[in-house]
């Protein structure tokens, strides 16, 4: 049944993405009717999650923002599947890499370093990897999760490394990250995934008690490859620009707790300027700190 349904799929999948960019954002409104007015996906998450996270606002003003979420993550999802088509051209045009990003990746890269990556579910964190493949000369390695269903696993597998990136499965991390120390790259980790609570860092993000995931920091200072933030800002529908500044070069110097910190610190900023471009339907605060 998985791979009828892949096969039923794909024919349009592949249709969609071959839209020219006005249709295709024409479709993605249909879509955020269905989604927003007609289904009322995770509606009450949203709801609750911007609630709790902007206490200052009024109602009014968190159902303007949900709005404008579900508008950009009907946008973000199609844009997934652009993918599968867009020239390298295209992409390059659509999502840019800012000069002064691209030096603190190129001068890692003259220094003979490999560095860590760390970002969020905000913007489009799927073209971002296309970009920076794209642009910069360290290979590329995405931590990714692996789909149960086979044949689409496979299907975003081919999207998400069309451009040169490679992916490492999250349970091999860190052995592939020491299998690839003969090479220059640049491994990303999306760290704000919600990790155990009994393994997790602990910190208030957005107004609220929040687990961080560990991992991130635990293997950069075992690696000791420099940290670099990475950040996004949605210029206008369809556009991006990526930035890029260092938050250690030395990891192995790091008090306990620190790169958790610090890179939490710079997602709450981004999110406070464009709060509808982060993933608010995901269930962020399902766990509660342990007294």
């Amino acid at each position: 049944m998985k791979a009828l349904v892949y096969y039923i799929s794909l024919p349009f999948l592949y249709l969609l993405s071959l839209l020219p960019f006005p249709l295709f954002y024409l479709f993605s409104d249909f879509v955020y009717f269905l989604l927003y007015h007609v289904i009322g996906y995770r509606k009450q998450v949203v709801y609750e999650n911007l609630k709790n996270s902007f206490p200052e606002k009024t109602d009014a003003e968190i159902r303007k923002i949900r709005k404008q979420f579900y508008k950009y993550l009907c946008d973000l999802f199609l844009e997934t599947f652009k993918t599968l088509t867009i020239s390298k051209e295209e992409a390059k045009r659509r999502c840019t890499i800012n000069p002064s990003a691209l030096e603190v990746f190129e001068r890692f890269y003259r220094e003979g370093k490999s560095v860590i990556i760390v970002m969020g579910h905000f913007g489009n964190w799927e073209w971002a990897g296309n970009t920076f493949s794209l642009n910069c000369s360290h290979q590329l390695y995405v931590i990714y999760h692996p789909l149960t269903h086979t044949y689409f696993d496979g299907l975003i597998y081919r999207m998400r490394t069309r451009f040169g990136t490679k992916l490492i499965p999250m349970r091999d991390t860190y052995r592939d990250m020491v299998k690839n120390k003969g090479e220059l790259n640049a491994t990303a980790f999306i760290a704000d995934q919600t990790p155990s609570p009994d393994n997790a860092y602990w910190t208030t993000f957005l107004n609220q008690e929040t687990p961080v995931f560990r991992g991130t920091e635990m293997i950069a200072r075992k690696v000791n490859y420099p940290v670099v933030y990475a950040s996004m800002k949605r210029l206008k529908r369809g556009y991006y620009e990526i930035s890029a500044e260092t938050l250690f070069e030395e990891p192995r110097a790091t008090k306990e707790g620190e790169i958790s910190e610090s890179h939490t610190r710079k997602l709450e900023r981004e999110i406070l300027a464009q709060p509808e471009i982060w993933l608010w339907s995901h269930r962020r605060w399902k766990h509660r700190r342990k007294v």
